[in-house]
């Protein structure tokens, strides 16, 4: 794909459609998603299931009122084994949103241009919510579902919270003019608003079968309003979500001008990491004089890397665990 860059990318647009009380979410990842996947070598199956999730934890992070985390993880029993992202709030008005991502593994047993999503296997996909100090921490989850990791979300948002959503997604690597090939991403999120807000409780044992789908939880109106939507959302195309030409405003009054398309202040996001060496070293700080020895590399420190971030830490042995000799700063008690 030839183009340049667009003023929207790395931006999630909110907006409503008033005709069906429906809200929704564009978003458009290019810098951001490059730089979480530029922290692994990740295989192509890999990097699929973890540019799909990126994409999904930009336009859902958006809808929540956040004062710190949001995070997605999905589990399976499959070579893909554990895909986890994190969204932070905006540490204020104008700052961006900022996400970091992360996969785990089985390279053995990874199968090479067999479907991403059929790697991860049975498992369950879970958004946790975390609001900060003082708070308690929510989680939700649904069973691995539907063909991909947009279906699985659609289900968690009908099944665990009664909100019938729909994603339409698009992700790959492209090539814009003069510059090296970089992932690109791009996606439209719906939700029909309901007259109530039931939160219900996860149903972690659910089988598939038993799952809610929107025609589950909508009354025939709603329905009717919800379906017109989705076929208006089908209509878009790659080139729409992920191309550098197409703005997102454009995009909203070509599939949706009949519903009354508005839109509200749109939200920047950032490739973001809260790792730091004081929380490596309360990681560390469980552990006893004798598991820190056992911790202790040949050049006589202990070595800690983030997943997300890929930063290297590089400790004194002495310095961490729950009888360390010496403090961080070299003194003594």
């Amino acid at each position: 794909m030839i183009g340049s860059k667009i003023a929207w990318d790395d931006t999630v647009l909110p907006f409503q459609l008033d005709a069906s009380d429906i809200r929704g979410r564009v978003a458009r990842l290019d810098g951001v998603l490059d730089r979480v996947l530029s922290q692994h070598n990740y295989p192509p199956e890999i990097e699929a299931l973890v540019a799909e999730i990126a994409l999904l934890t930009a336009m859902i992070g958006q809808t929540i009122k956040l004062r710190w985390k949001l995070s997605l993880q999905v589990r399976g029993d499959g070579p893909a084994r554990l895909i986890a992202t994190d969204y932070y709030a905006p540490e204020k008005d104008g700052a961006p949103g900022r996400i970091r991502a992360y996969a785990s593994y089985d390279a053995e047993r990874l199968q090479p241009g067999v479907d991403p999503f059929s790697q991860i296997g049975k498992g369950y996909f879970a958004i946790l919510i975390d609001q900060g100090s003082g708070t308690t921490p929510y989680q939700g989850i649904t069973p691995i579902a539907g063909g991909s990791l947009s279906s699985c979300a659609e289900t968690y948002f009908a099944q665990s919270e009664q909100l019938p959503t729909q994603f339409s997604t698009s992700f790959g690597k492209s090539r814009m003019s003069g510059e090296t090939e970089s992932w690109r991403a791009g996606g439209i999120m719906l939700q029909k608003m309901p007259k109530a807000s039931p939160f219900a409780a996860p149903l972690e044992g659910a089988e598939e079968q038993s799952l809610l789908k929107p025609a589950d939880i909508l009354a025939e109106d709603d329905l009717e309003d919800w379906n017109r939507a989705n076929i208006l959302l089908s209509t878009v195309e790659e080139m729409e979500l992920i191309g550098p030409r197409v703005q997102p405003t454009d995009l909203l009054v070509r599939l949706f001008h009949e519903e009354q398309p508005r839109v509200f202040d749109p939200q920047p996001v950032a490739f973001g990491c809260n790792c730091s060496e004081d929380r490596v070293r309360n990681s560390l700080s469980m552990y006893s004089a004798k598991d820190i020895r056992h911790m202790t590399t040949e050049e006589g420190t202990v070595t800690a890397d983030c997943q997300f971030c890929g930063e290297h830490y590089i400790l004194d042995p002495k310095t961490v665990g729950f009888d360390a000799e010496v403090k961080p700063d070299g003194t003594t008690d």
